[in-house]
C-alpha cells in the first residue's frame, strides 16, 4: 500500500533534483534549476496522485515520466529570450555573412553599420538589444531536426540521454568543436580576448571591463558582436547535428 503523499514526495523529491540537473545541463544559463525543480515536483505529486498500487520500482519510471514531462511543459511556457531579439541577432548575423563573403574577412563594426544603415552608435545599440543571444539555442535545432519537429521532445523522454560514447556522437562532438574553434580563431583580436577572458579566465563583467579598460556596456556590446559572428560562421558552413548530439553544446 501506498504510504502518504507527504512521505512519498520525500522519498522521491532527490529523483526529482536529479532529473532537472540532467536537463539543465543542456540547456541555455537562462534558464533556472529551481524553476525546474518546481515544475519536477508538481509532475512528482501528479504522478502520485495518478498512479495505482503496483511495485516501487515501477512507479519510479512512471514517475519520471511525469517528472521530465512537467519539466518541459515549463519549459515551454517560458520566454528565456524575446522575439524581438533574436530577430535583431539575426538581423546582424546576416548582416556579417553578407558582409563576409564580399570581403572575405571579418568586417568592422563600422561596415557592419554600413550595411545595416545604422549610425555605428545606432549599431552598438542594436548589440546591446541583441545581448542574450548564445552560441547554440536549443530553437536552433529545430531547424536541424528532420521535419522540424518539436526539438523538446527528446527532453521529456525518460529514456532521453546523449549516449557519448556512441562513435557517431563523437564525430558530430569533434566537427562541432572543430567548427567552434574555426569560428573563434577568426574573431577579431578583442572579441577573442574577451571570451578568452570570459570562459578561460571565468572573470565576469565588471572584471573584464577593468581587463579591457572599457564600460561594462562595451563588453556587453563586444560579446554579443563575437556571438554573432560564431552564430554566422557555423551558420556559413552549414553545421548540421541532431538535437540530441547538440544539445550537451548549448552555451
Amino acid at each position: 500500500m501506498f504510504s502518504s503523499e507527504d512521505s512519498l514526495v520525500e522519498q522521491y523529491a532527490p529523483l526529482v533534483r536529479r532529473q532537472a540537473l540532467q536537463l539543465v545541463s543542456r540547456l541555455p544559463s537562462s534558464v533556472e534549476l529551481d524553476d525546474l525543480i518546481q515544475a519536477g515536483m508538481m509532475g512528482l505529486l501528479d504522478a502520485i496522485r495518478r498512479y495505482q498500487i503496483m511495485a516501487e520500482a515501477q512507479f519510479e519510471t512512471y514517475a519520471v515520466t511525469r517528472i521530465r514531462g512537467a519539466m518541459v511543459d515549463e519549459l515551454r511556457s517560458q520566454d528565456w529570450l524575446p522575439r524581438s531579439v533574436r530577430t535583431k541577432a539575426r538581423t546582424i548575423e546576416l548582416a556579417l555573412s553578407a558582409l563576409r563573403q564580399r570581403f572575405m574577412r571579418e568586417p568592422s563594426e563600422q561596415e557592419v553599420a554600413d550595411e545595416l544603415q545604422l549610425g555605428l552608435e545606432q549599431y552598438r545599440l542594436l548589440l546591446e538589444e541583441a545581448s542574450g543571444v548564445q552560441v547554440v539555442h536549443y530553437e536552433d535545432l529545430a531547424r536541424r531536426s528532420e521535419g522540424g519537429g518539436d526539438v523538446l521532445e527528446f527532453l521529456s523522454s525518460a529514456e532521453s540521454t546523449v549516449h557519448t560514447d556512441n562513435p557517431f556522437n563523437q564525430i558530430v562532438s569533434n566537427e562541432l568543436r572543430l567548427a567552434l574553434i574555426e569560428a573563434i580563431n577568426a574573431l577579431p583580436e578583442r572579441e577573442k580576448l574577451l571570451l578568452a577572458l570570459q570562459f578561460e579566465q571565468d572573470l565576469n563583467q565588471k572584471e573584464i571591463a577593468a581587463v579591457m579598460e572599457v564600460t561594462e556596456g562595451r563588453v556587453s556590446q563586444l560579446r554579443s558582436q563575437a556571438i554573432a559572428r560564431i552564430r554566422a560562421s557555423l551558420a556559413s558552413a552549414q553545421w548540421h547535428g541532431r538535437p540530441e548530439e547538440v544539445a550537451e553544446h548549448l552555451l
